[in-house]
C-alpha cells in the first residue's frame, strides 16, 4: 500500500496491480482472522463450555492420578451437603414447634380472656340479681309495714 510521506513523495510499495491485489487479499485475510478471534472472545456461552470442559478434564486427570484423594474429597462434600440439609430440616422442625407453642400460648391467652369476660358477665348478672332481690325485699317489707299500720 502506498502512503504519502512527510516530504510529499510516495513510499516504496508495490506498484504492480497484481501485487496490490495480493496485498489487499493478505490484509483481508488478516482482518478476517482478527474478526474471528474477537468474535470468539465475545462468545460467552462457548467460552463457558470450554471452561467447563477444561475443568472436567482437570478433574478426570486428578482422579486418575490419585483416586483415594478424590474419593475423600467427594465424601467430604457429601458430608457437608448432608450436614446442611440436616440443619435446615432441624431448623424447620424447631420453627414449627415454636409456632405450636406460641399458638398454644395465644390460644391459652384467648381462652383466659374469654373466661375473664364470662366471669365478669356472671358477676354483673349476680350483682343485678342481688340488687333486684334487695329491691323486691324492701318493697315487700314496706308493704308489710303499711299493712301492719292499717291493722292498728
Amino acid at each position: 500500500m502506498t502512503t504519502p510521506q512527510d516530504d510529499g513523495q510516495a513510499s516504496s510499495g508495490p506498484t504492480d496491480p497484481d501485487a496490490i491485489r495480493a496485498e489487499i487479499e493478505e490484509t483481508r485475510d488478516q482482518l478476517g482472522r482478527t474478526v474471528d478471534e474477537l468474535s470468539q472472545r465475545l462468545d460467552v456461552p462457548a467460552r463457558a463450555k470450554e471452561s467447563a470442559a477444561r475443568a472436567k478434564d482437570t478433574a478426570v486427570e486428578t482422579y486418575r492420578e490419585s483416586p483415594p484423594a478424590f474419593a475423600g474429597a467427594g465424601a467430604a462434600l457429601a458430608g457437608l451437603v448432608g450436614l446442611v440439609l440436616w440443619r435446615r430440616r432441624r431448623a424447620r422442625r424447631r420453627a414449627s414447634t415454636e409456632e405450636l407453642i406460641v399458638g398454644a400460648r395465644v390460644g391459652r391467652k384467648r381462652e383466659a380472656k374469654r373466661a375473664r369476660k364470662e366471669l365478669a358477665a356472671r358477676r354483673k348478672a349476680t350483682q343485678k340479681a342481688v340488687k333486684d332481690v334487695r329491691k323486691s325485699t324492701e318493697r315487700a317489707e314496706k308493704k308489710a309495714r303499711r299493712s301492719r299500720r292499717r291493722k292498728r
